[in-house]
């Protein structure tokens, strides 16, 4: 058995010329992992439309129809700062999918990665910061429903704060949020998720994995969860355009190896999406992507053998 890698050509949406969010990346991961012998085209796994259902147990549901029809009012479509189409929209959906996917294959396989995902600035009524549908928070509630796991834990190292998803389940201990996340960006107003770890601006590779280490072997042994659900976002690398950390590719690829050996060591079946990343050289953005599925590839053959 192969690392389960989940992809949808789908994923990229065309986007107006010149638009700060790197639509294109999501194929690019693709064809670098390919490329650099990462994994085959028949190890990937293709995701489908969820049904509305599914999207129900998060949102509600005149956003969803809102936002799927393209009627949402001017002012709520400012806040998602994504211009609307019909492909975006399906794409939104398509990725939906893609995180329930990545879920179901790690609780079958011990660890999965999805080529996209970690929308966690979506809140039920609206979207916000790039992220329209919370797929992290979709993807617990499915996992619950379907009876595959009941205690999850999400682990978000995105470098903003995970507040869609900490709003989400607020009152919920059965889902237990975790962000560590760059305490001076955005969003501006913070949310409350079970444990939030804000960091200085500058923090840099050894202080950021000690920071990390601090907490992650704790909170696996204290929460014990069925399923654990990785944000792996990549703005905290030093030439993020939108970070304020100063991770290396080194830094980040330690910390995935970090993350992914410390929950398969315990038992903890992880899924991991790849979150945010906007350094303006594509081709280096990508490749800090690809640093999530190079440790993972490590990682579950270390665990499967």
């Amino acid at each position: 058995m192969n690392l389960p890698i989940i992809y949808h050509p789908n994923y990229v949406a065309a986007m107006p010329p010149g638009h700060r969010f790197p639509m294109a990346k999501f194929q690019l991961l693709y064809e670098m992992l390919l490329g650099d012998g990462v994994t085959e085209k028949s190890h990937f796994f293709i995701p489908q439309l969820p049904p509305l259902e599914w999207i129900e147990l998060v949102h509600d549901r005149d956003y969803i129809e809102g936002y799927c029809n393209g009627t949402l009012d001017p002012k709520a479509q400012r806040r998602i700062g994504l211009p609307w189409s019909e492909a975006l929209a399906n794409r939104t959906c398509i990725a939906v999918g893609g995180a329930v996917l990545t879920a179901q294959l790690a609780l079958k396989h011990g660890l999965a990665c999805n080529t996209a995902g970690g929308t966690h600035h979506a809140f039920p009524s609206y979207g916000s910061g790039f992220c329209i549908f919370n797929d992290l928070a979709i993807a617990a509630r499915v996992i619950q429903k379907l009876e595959l796991a009941q205690k999850i834990l999400i682990v978000d190292l995105d470098v903003h704060q995970g507040d869609g998803t900490a709003w989400i389940f607020k009152h919920d201990p059965t889902v237990f949020t975790f962000s560590m996340h760059c305490g001076i960006n955005f969003p501006s107003r913070k949310q409350i998720s079970d444990l939030d770890v804000p960091l200085p601006e500058g923090m840099d590779d050894d202080r950021y994995l000690q920071t990390l280490a601090q907490y992650l072997p704790e909170l696996l042994s204290q929460v014990k969860p069925d399923l654990v659900l990785y944000d792996a976002g990549v703005d905290t690398h030093i030439h993020d355009a939108l970070g304020k950390l100063a991770l290396t590719n080194t830094g980040i690829f330690r910390r995935e190896m970090q993350v992914l050996s410390t929950c398969m060591a315990g038992g903890y079946p992880v899924a991991s999406v790849i979150g945010g990343g906007y350094t303006k050289d594509m081709k280096s953005l990508v490749y800090t992507h690809s640093l999530l599925h190079r440790a993972a590839r490590d990682v579950f053959h270390q665990y499967r053998l």
